[in-house]
């Protein structure tokens, strides 16, 4: 006698029901992306030459990570098209035919309207339940586009001026005399400009989209992700300031110290100890809300 065969799981069921829509999701994306193939391999040469934006490499592969993880979750989410979706696609492809490609205001509006395409794409096909489980990797998904040419100088600007102020001062409380002219730091034996390279956006770009994979990562609640923007921002602006401030230093000693190699090497021992600044808040903004909730569980006993 044949033994009768196991009822198929929950996730088997789900799996066969969104067979269909995995196979439009597929073919949908592929001509998606072979539509947008000349901005997204501009936007991967920008990646792999431009210093400012080298994270962006990494950002749809953590994206991706993260749909992966949700998995489960999305074979259980029903399907609601939405022809939203179809004007999102349209207002997509609208963007992609503005202006010459290679001007950074254009080049950013193409490759954002990717984005707005990729979600016309998901709402169209599998509706608004689907999207709303996908909201945070395709907001992670914003950091891989960089900033375009004005708003890029609108910020450089104003983090030069604060990191040089935050360094002057720094540099007057461990006892250096000190004359800054804006973004200029005349010092006894030499004088250093805190150049554009130096206003620390880099870093907080990067900074800020390694804070989102960290939290991610380790920490369940999803308000936290906003708290670590919140974090990130002072500890890469400090971290950039005690970048100047160790330049400075080291410029006293031997004028040579203040450049090449051994300047390109602080930026990285900088970075890693904003990074260990960010774990450190993550740990104390913990030990400190642990301590709240104890204490008003125990208030609430008594």
């Amino acid at each position: 006698m044949k033994s009768a065969s196991a009822p198929p799981t929950t996730q088997v069921l789900a799996e066969l029901r969104y067979q269909p829509v995995l196979l439009r999701s597929l073919w949908l994306s592929a001509l998606l992306l072979l539509c947008y193939y000349p901005i997204l391999s501009r936007l991967v040469n920008e990646w792999l030459t431009n210093d400012d934006v080298s994270h962006g490499l990494f950002v749809p592969l953590a994206a991706a990570w993260i749909v992966w993880q949700k998995k489960t979750e999305l074979l259980q989410t029903p399907t609601k098209p939405s022809k939203l979706g179809f004007a999102l696609l349209i207002f997509g492809g609208i963007f992609v035919c503005i202006g010459p490609p290679d001007l950074q205001t254009f080049a950013f509006l193409t490759r954002l309207a990717f984005l707005v395409s990729l979600v016309g794409l998901l709402l169209a096909v599998c509706g608004w339940p689907i999207v709303k489980q996908l909201t945070y990797p395709l907001i992670l998904l914003v950091l891989m586009i960089p900033l375009p040419g004005f708003v890029y100088s609108r910020i450089t600007l104003p983090l030069q001026l604060l990191a040089s102020q935050i360094a002057e001062i720094g540099l007057e409380v461990i006892g250096y005399s000190v004359l800054r002219e804006g973004n200029i730091i005349h010092l006894p034996r030499q004088t250093l400009e805190v150049v554009e390279a130096c206003s620390g956006l880099r870093s907080l770009l990067s900074l800020l989209f390694l804070s989102q994979v960290y939290i991610y990562l380790f920490d369940t609640r999803p308000w936290m992700r906003v708290v670590a923007v919140g974090m990130i921002v002072p500890i890469a602006i400090a971290a950039n300031a005690g970048r100047i401030i160790l330049t400075a230093v080291l410029s006293q000693v031997d004028q040579a110290w203040g450049h090449g190699i051994l300047h390109a090497f602080t930026a990285w021992g900088i970075f890693v100890i904003a990074f260990g600044l960010l774990l450190a808040t993550h740990w104390l903004w913990n030990l400190v809300g642990n301590m709240f909730v104890y204490r008003t569980a125990s208030r609430k006993v008594t």
